[in-house]
């Protein structure tokens, strides 16, 4: 039941992007089952830290545990205070209606980034992990005339849907398949061998106006429904 407007409380979440699909529905139903009002910005890892650092008031952070880290070592957090929220994958992704690259092995996936006319990835931890993998097999300085980067996913993603020729991309699962539904095919994750995740987790952040408030939103994210609805997402 909603509790009334005198005892509603304001919390404010700062989350990394890729969590995001699972994320919204979470926080609205938050909203509707407690009368709290959330307000939820998203944003890269990189982003996340500048503006942490920049001293931005903040509840609850949802992030890669380095991040979570910084803030124990800066007295902003409590370790004991962190629940995971799962892992992202890193997926591959073309326009609807483009041929699909193969990339079940990973012979075939160096092939297929070889013989693109382009690709597409960002410049934050997605982008770092891709930019030494295709080195670390050898192709790295073949693919850069042909590789554009953009700050976050969201900017790679409408790249794709826009594009032409045989162009690949490459996000965070759970970002590609919210995309799908505005015209991006999910080809499939990058080969188990040469896959890379990305783990989140969500802590509260000391000295917050609502600290029991954002205590019991990081509750939720531990609820069977939580992990159900972020799977769904894809996030495991």
């Amino acid at each position: 039941m909603a509790m009334s407007n005198t005892m509603a409380a304001e919390i404010r979440v700062l989350s990394a992007g890729a969590v995001e699909p699972g994320l919204v529905g979470l926080i609205d139903a938050f909203r509707r089952e407690t009368g709290h009002d959330v307000k939820v910005a998203f944003a890269t890892a990189p982003a996340l830290r500048k503006r942490i650092g920049g001293g931005e008031m903040v509840d609850v952070v949802i992030a890669p545990p380095a991040v979570l880290d910084d803030l124990v070592k800066g007295g902003k957090a409590a370790a004991a205070d962190r629940v995971t929220v799962g892992r992202v994958g890193v997926g591959v992704t073309v326009r609807d209606g483009a041929p699909l690259p193969r990339i079940a092995t990973v012979d075939e996936f160096k092939q297929s980034a070889l013989s693109a006319g382009s690709l597409v990835y960002n410049q934050a931890s997605t982008g770092i992990y891709l930019e030494g993998l295709f080195d670390r097999l050898g192709i790295g300085e073949q693919l850069k005339a042909k590789t554009t980067r953009y700050p976050d996913g969201a900017a790679v993603l409408n790249h794709v849907i826009k594009g032409k020729g045989i162009e690949i991309g490459f996000g965070a699962i759970t970002e590609i398949i919210e995309y799908s539904k505005k015209g991006l095919k999910l080809v499939g994750p990058l080969p188990a061998e040469i896959q890379n995740y990305t783990t989140y987790a969500a802590t509260i952040v000391a000295g917050g106006a609502a600290a029991d408030t954002a205590r019991a939103l990081v509750r939720t994210i531990t609820t069977t429904a939580a992990k159900a609805a972020f799977a769904a997402a894809g996030v495991e």
